[in-house]
């Protein structure tokens, strides 16, 4: 099976291990390998790794020394990554304890394990966690080639949302006006950034916003990115028909924000609507919505229906991308 590996001479192998290590790059489920003069280094993240470098597909052998927490608890458990927190959803304390003791003595890299201890929950949508390995909560989360440091006990913030993220930064273009409504630490808005858009985020959660200033020094993108604490509907003055593009990300009540988002819309506007509906009729309540705020002022063209993921039993989170086009 052939993997992103980064292929250099081997005289210059280590020093580029030890590079691609520093920024969590590597693969360790890959073994490194020489062939014909050349070190072939499997990489976790290939869109991540440094232009210098040359990525290629390679046959990188399988670790044969690794053990995994599924070798040492003779079960496969269910848990994901956010950088190098490893996150449990159990609802036996007990069962998610010899999991963390099993990730522990894993080679599975992680320096925090946490389990759920609720749902998000509150108007700044964080959770309780229930640290069983480690102290911090804190880590650096990486995704298409950006980092994102923030807290998980302190911000609200989904891996799992990734692709999704990805396909929508992928539509913008470089000097469009752009504005998330409920930004959180910048998945959305530095990327949109580092496609050369001018952002505004907003967020009322003020760590959120401090660690979204953060990211978009760490990324290079400050210039372009303006993040503002507050109530997204006090921006309605300052940014009144100022948008070319707006991401709501808030799909349990995005449509309380369908007003603001109409002032906020430029002449032509394309809105990524979150939500999260019954799977009979998944994208309609969205679409009803939107074109209640919107018309007759704007023209409304839904371009894209996506299901992004399912959210709970004959419940999907969905987005709809509407084009908005002043009449």
């Amino acid at each position: 099976m052939t993997v992103p590996c980064v292929r250099v001479p081997t005289s210059e192998g280590e020093a580029v291990r030890s590079a691609l290590a520093s920024r969590d790059l590597l693969d360790r489920e890959r073994e490194i390998t020489v062939e014909d003069g050349s070190l072939y280094i499997p990489v976790a993240d290939a869109e991540a790794v440094p232009e210098q470098y040359d990525v290629v597909a390679y046959d990188a052998p399988a670790r044969e020394t690794q053990t995994t927490p599924t070798e040492v608890l003779s079960f496969e458990p269910s848990y994901e990554r956010l950088g190098d927190i490893v996150i449990l959803d159990e609802d036996d304390e007990e069962r998610a304890r010899r999991i963390a003791d099993a990730i522990v003595d894993s080679d599975l890299r992680a320096s925090t394990v946490v389990n759920r201890a609720s749902k998000v929950k509150g108007e700044l949508r964080v959770r309780e966690w229930d640290v069983l390995f480690g102290e911090s909560t804190e880590t650096v989360h990486r995704e298409y080639g950006y980092e994102f440091a923030l807290d998980i006990a302190a911000v609200y913030f989904s891996p799992r949302l990734a692709t999704e993220r990805h396909r929508v930064i992928e539509q913008v273009a470089a000097g469009e006006r752009a504005l998330d409504m409920f930004a959180g630490v910048g998945p959305f808005a530095v990327p949109m950034a580092g496609r050369g858009a001018e952002v505004v985020g907003c967020d009322l959660n003020a760590t959120a916003v401090t660690y979204l200033r953060e990211n978009a020094r760490r990324n290079g993108v400050a210039n372009r990115v303006t993040a503002i604490e507050g109530d997204v509907r006090d921006l309605t003055g300052e940014y009144a028909h100022w948008t070319d593009r707006l991401v709501m990300n808030l799909p349990h009540s995005a449509d309380e924000f369908l007003d603001t988002a109409v002032m906020l819309a430029g002449e032509e506007c394309v809105l990524h609507y979150y939500d999260i509906q019954h799977e009979d009729d998944p994208f309609g309540p969205g679409e009803r919505a939107i074109r209640e705020a919107a018309e007759p002022t704007y023209e409304v063209d839904v371009e894209t229906e996506r299901i992004v993921r399912s959210y709970a039993p004959h419940e999907y989170n969905v987005c709809l991308d509407v084009r908005l086009t002043a009449r």
